[in-house]
């Protein structure tokens, strides 16, 4: 194995290792992927970024366009049409992210990015920031964007809007 196989490698086993802690979390929550499939993410984008970065930098687009497809795929509508997954479809994103930016050989950014994604996603849970869970002040203040009228009901607005 050559030194440049070997800086390679440790790029990919970085953003492996960084996106199997985000997947842990995730699968942690019940979220609908897990581990393997934030690690395998995260692992292909930088392996694709580490080969592709100097040769044929339009490859990352590639990557983080069939991210928004897998990321698609983890969203679904529930029952009154609820959109469930927006969460990991993001997260799936953002580990995709770690990887092209682990597998470029910012490793200290990589760090900082899936620390930053760790907050975000533990926010709810930490008792000294649950003040900054939007959701407490969901009643204080008014949405004045009521949604539009059904049809043939112009001007009538659903009940609880002014």
């Amino acid at each position: 194995m050559s030194h440049q196989d070997l800086v390679l490698f440790g790029r990919v086993a970085l953003a492996f290792a960084l996106s199997f802690v985000v997947g842990f979390e995730r699968e942690a929550r019940g979220a609908p992927a897990g581990d393997r499939t934030f690690a395998l993410v995260g692992t292909g984008a930088a392996a694709i970024t580490a080969v592709t970065l100097g040769t044929s930098p339009q490859a990352i687009a590639g990557v983080v366009t069939g991210i928004g497809f897998i990321g698609a795929g983890l969203m679904f509508r529930q029952d009154r049409g609820v959109l469930r997954g927006m969460t990991s479809a993001a997260t799936i994103w953002a580990v995709a992210a770690i990887g092209i930016v682990s597998g470029s050989g910012h490793h200290l950014l990589a760090v900082i990015v899936t620390a930053l994604v760790l907050v975000d996603l533990e926010l709810r849970q930490i008792p000294a920031l649950r003040r900054l869970d939007a959701r407490r002040y969901t009643g204080m203040v008014a949405d004045d964007m009521a949604p539009p009228a059904p049809a043939g009901q112009r001007g009538a607005r659903p009940p609880g809007f002014p």
